[in-house]
């Protein structure tokens, strides 16, 4: 099964360049299959994972940035693949 976990964060003002390389910059404990990061109006930056993993693994996740960085917590998703 391919379960996807979904990451957003936005950037306190100004901040847009230095959330997405802090994102960049995050390695995790396994590599994902896929990994793909994505940017959007408002300095809002998303990053998905694919893994190969039943819907309930215990995947490794990004971290919460420091909070002058963003504006609000992370807001994350977890999604499974369907036929």
């Amino acid at each position: 099964m391919t379960v996807a976990l979904m990451w957003e964060a936005r950037a306190a003002e100004g901040r847009g360049g230095e959330l997405l390389a802090w994102v960049r910059a995050q390695g995790l404990a396994r590599e994902p299959v896929r990994r793909e990061t994505f940017r959007a109006p408002q300095d809002r930056v998303l990053v998905i994972t694919w893994w190969d993993a039943p819907y309930d693994a215990s995947l490794p996740e990004l971290p919460e940035p420091d909070a002058e960085l963003v504006t609000r917590a992370v807001h994350r998703w977890r999604f499974e693949q369907l036929s």
